[in-house]
């Protein structure tokens, strides 16, 4: 199959999907098209059973596409820009100590959390799982998605500097989720027992601290270039390269990509936009982008949906999977409580809005594609239909109640 047919299938499914949402359901984008893909996909399984090549044609599209590359390669940078640059730079700056606080340690500490609960679930409960395979299921769940809470937030009327914390810490939970995953993969993969805590420092260090700072240079890079021009769509070109170009050195020099991608969102939505852009530049800028992301959202959503169509069912893994939802969401409240307890002379904030945060932290395509993006030993098939009901609960319950808890924690 080729890729334009793949591309043209998936924007007419989307097309489709969105004006059901938009004339009928009325939810908000990303939860309604996920919901509505959802259903698509089980009445394809269901017309499969009269008529099996319908449901064979469908599996065998679903399985051509390479989720964890879309995502991974292609998406995240896309999507981590265009939020970090809609984001407002004076909140990130004051709510900057709660932010960086509850992307690194918390990100850490729900992984150790998670990991650790479900290794004693499988151990007294169901086939025992290596440890550290369990802690790969941790980083898996630990990163949450700043564009499917975004508008929800918003539309509750969540105050900004809530707002700010929860999507501030979701674009660079990803950044750290990603890196802290590729870290416990890499252990795995030497063994334990052949790898130094110095190694892993070094890696880790060379990842974020090597992917903010490129981050930091892409953004000078594109805002030297636009201040030396005013032309709209030349300065759109510059920021595309930006994203692309950026990325995919990134990956050749082994740094963070999404952080990179987020530092330098930042950077163009606050210093270039207000000294090297027009009025007329930064309006079209902010336009383009958000169409872009508006576009990739509903693709990865309605992908997200479509991709019941390969699970491979198993009533272990269904079990596993509604057991790990309570597991998830513990230790996302304790991850986010201790250091809130810890550094409180530098985070003012209270067990309500903590509350919040837990329900409003939802989890993505990120976590599937990652999941998917696993090889032998580990037990990739099991580990995804696990990601996929957290996900599913996550978007859809969560996602369809946090608006009622904004409103009821800010009556």
């Amino acid at each position: 199959m080729s890729m334009f047919l793949i591309i043209t299938i998936l924007v007419v499914l989307t097309a489709c999907f969105a004006f059901l949402n938009i004339r009928y359901l009325k939810l908000p984008e990303t939860i309604g098209m996920m919901i509505i893909s959802l259903i698509f996909s089980m009445l394809l399984i269901t017309a499969g059973l009269l008529f099996p090549e319908v449901s064979m044609y469908a599996r065998r599209f679903v399985g051509s596409i390479d989720f964890t590359t879309v995502l991974l390669d292609v998406m995240l940078s896309f999507l981590l820009f265009a939020g970090a640059l809609h984001t407002d730079i004076s909140l990130l700056k004051a709510n900057k100590s709660s932010i960086t606080v509850f992307a690194v340690a918390g990100v850490v500490l729900s992984t150790v959390f998670v990991g650790s609960l479900i290794y004693f679930f499988f151990h007294f409960f169901l086939e025992p799982i290596n440890f550290w395979y369990c802690l790969i299921f941790g980083a898996l769940v630990a990163p949450t998605d700043p564009i499917a809470v975004l508008g929800i937030l918003t539309k509750a009327g969540a105050p900004r500097n809530v707002e700010i914390k929860i999507v501030g810490e979701s674009l660079f939970n990803d950044g750290i989720g990603v890196v802290l995953f590729l870290s416990l993969l890499e252990i795995v993969a030497i063994g334990v027992q052949h790898i130094s805590f110095g190694d892993i420092a070094v890696l880790i260090v060379q990842e974020i601290g090597g992917g903010l700072l490129f981050g930091w240079l892409l953004g000078q890079l594109g805002y030297r270039l636009m201040k030396k021009i005013d032309h709209y769509q030349t300065e759109i070109l510059i920021t595309l390269a930006m994203v692309m170009g950026g990325y995919m050195l990134c990956q050749y020099l082994h740094l963070s990509g999404p952080l990179a991608m987020v530092v330098a969102g930042i950077f163009t939505g606050s210093r270039s936009k207000a000294r090297a852009m027009s009025d007329t530049t930064a309006l079209y800028i902010d336009k383009f982008w958000e169409l872009v992301d508006v576009l990739m959202n509903a693709i990865l959503f309605v992908l997200i949906g479509l991709e019941i169509l390969t699970l491979q069912f198993n009533v272990n893994y269904l079990v596993a999977g509604l057991v790990a939802i309570p597991i998830m969401l513990l230790s996302r409240y304790y991850s986010l409580l201790i250091p809130a307890s810890v550094f409180k002379k530098y985070i003012h904030i209270n067990r309500k809005i903590i509350r919040l945060m837990t329900w409003g932290g939802l989890k993505g395509g990120l976590s599937i594609a990652m999941a998917l993006s696993l090889t032998a030993p580990l037990p990739k098939t099991q580990f995804v239909f696990m990601i996929y009901v957290v996900v599913i609960f996550s978007i859809i319950v969560q996602g369809l109640t946090v608006g009622k808890m904004v409103r009821k924690v800010f009556a």
